[in-house]
């Protein structure tokens, strides 16, 4: 059953200021829908929301919905929050982020992009290369575009890209047109329980793409194979590195400053052909897929390879994604979103390979007890690129359980495992006058994490 929205309604966010949240706020705010929201703090995203004209509240109070009549929630929402009790109590309909975008867009041609690890930059590039068409997409995405300075815009075609979140499920909500999965990993299984539940519900999403679109999945992943052989109907169509990928990734050149790659495309009852010399503005074999999925997906649209081209060479990256920050001591700093072992894994092995000759210092603020419970030894091992690792206090975003293991035999165990010096710290300050002391030299510090982390980074500057 459809949610038939009236722009007569007053519709409230609660927990406006996330990501995600805070873009599907804006497009409907921007599609003539009444829009307001709650959050616990301000922050560059409730700004955002205020300019375009939406009611802000600051604090969770019952009396924030006196007049409203949807409530939309996420998955970061607790059931004891005041205004999650009065919307019950009033019996208001209380709708998931995920079915409020499914039913935003049900009625668009889209590209859904799903996974574990790599959405929002997939997601990112298929948007840079929609850039370079006459096409104008409307764009909800996980983190801010740096073209449009924003997670999401509004366009005029019947087009929509999205970014969907799988950690509530509620990602099946969504019809896609085309959908890109790059990877499937043991995360969010508080909702899941099982990788199995996890690999159903992808398997479910796969489902729902109609015979005149398309699934692109990335080959390289092992959980996302397992889920090739469960699919019946043979809608889609692969990518990656190994031999068998319909969208096969050759003549890898990776550099500082971009990587180069060749792709080799074998289609059924189609001529094997090669597209040579597509470059991005990014480190790592991860982003090199990402890439060639957005590739795969714009060619199978029908936009012009020079078009492709220009949107991936010109692609102005996602915040939070590898990007530098400021040079101290002649030492260039980065921030990075990777929080999860194979996001960290990952960047390492990027900059590894471009920054061989430079120790490479990681900063490491743990998110979440329950993941970090629950990834204990994928934690330990996940290091090994590195040369040092200063260990940050855990971000426990509001979570209340016990960590069950002691935090030093932990950093012991990042040690023995990853082969790396390792310092712990106590807080934002204390880094600081770590970093003052012993950063000089030839050096790469990357900050990583999806807390509090990122702040520490750019205030850094002022600290030491």
């Amino acid at each position: 059953m459809k949610i038939e929205l009236a722009k007569k309604e007053i519709i409230h966010f609660i927990g406006i200021g996330g990501i995600g949240m805070s873009g599907l706020a804006l497009i409907m705010k921007a599609k003539g829908f009444q829009i307001q929201g709650s959050d616990i703090n301000k922050n560059k995203n409730i700004e955002k929301l205020k300019k375009q004209g939406v009611r802000i509240f600051i604090g969770h109070k019952k009396q924030n919905i006196k007049d409203v009549t949807i409530v939309v929630t996420s998955s970061a929402i607790k059931k004891s929050n005041p205004e999650l009790i009065e919307a019950k109590r009033k019996k208001l309909p209380v709708i998931k982020r995920g079915k409020m975008l499914a039913n935003l867009v049900s009625l668009m041609k889209n590209i859904v992009v799903v996974g574990s690890h790599g959405k929002t930059t997939t997601t990112s590039l298929v948007s840079s290369i929609f850039e370079k068409t006459k096409l104008d997409p409307t764009i909800i995405n996980g983190g801010i575009i740096n073209s449009i300075k924003s997670t999401a815009k509004l366009g005029k075609s019947d087009w929509s890209i999205l970014e969907a979140d799988e950690s509530d499920g509620s990602f099946t909500h969504i019809s896609p047109t085309y959908s890109i999965i790059t990877n499937i990993d043991r995360e969010h299984m508080d909702f899941y329980k099982s990788m199995k539940d996890l690999k159903n519900h992808f398997l479910h999403f796969v489902k729902k793409v109609p015979s005149f679109g398309k699934s692109f999945i990335c080959i390289d992943d092992k959980i996302n194979n397992e889920l090739i052989k469960d699919i019946k109907n043979k809608n889609f169509f692969t990518y990656g590195t190994k031999s068998k990928a319909n969208f096969l990734i050759k003549n890898i050149i990776q550099d500082k400053l971009f990587s180069k790659f060749d792709l080799s495309i074998n289609l059924p009852n189609k001529k094997k052909t090669i597209l040579k010399n597509f470059q991005i503005p990014l480190l790592g074999i991860h982003n090199i897929r990402n890439s060639t999925a957005a590739i795969a997906v714009a060619l199978t649209v029908g936009i012009p390879v020079s078009n492709i081209k220009k949107g991936l060479k010109n692609f102005k990256g996602v915040q939070r994604r590898f990007n530098k920050i400021f040079t101290f001591n002649g030492v260039d700093f980065y921030d990075d979103y990777a929080h999860h072992p194979t996001e960290i894994k990952s960047v390492l092995e990027g900059v590894k390979k471009v920054f061989d000759k430079f120790e490479r210092v990681c900063i490491f603020q743990p998110h979440r007890i329950s993941r970090l419970k629950d990834l204990r030894n994928e934690f330990a091992h996940c290091f090994r690129d590195a040369d040092t690792i200063i260990l940050c206090p855990i971000f426990t975003a509001g979570e209340k359980i016990k960590l069950g293991f002691n935090y030093s035999d932990f950093a012991k165990e990042i040690i023995k495992n990853s082969k790396v010096k390792l310092f712990m710290i106590k807080n934002n300050i204390d880094l600081a006058k770590f970093l003052k002391q012993n950063i000089y030299g030839n050096k790469i510090v990357i900050g990583m994490g999806a807390g509090s982390i990122s702040n520490w980074m750019k205030k850094l500057p002022e600290l030491m």
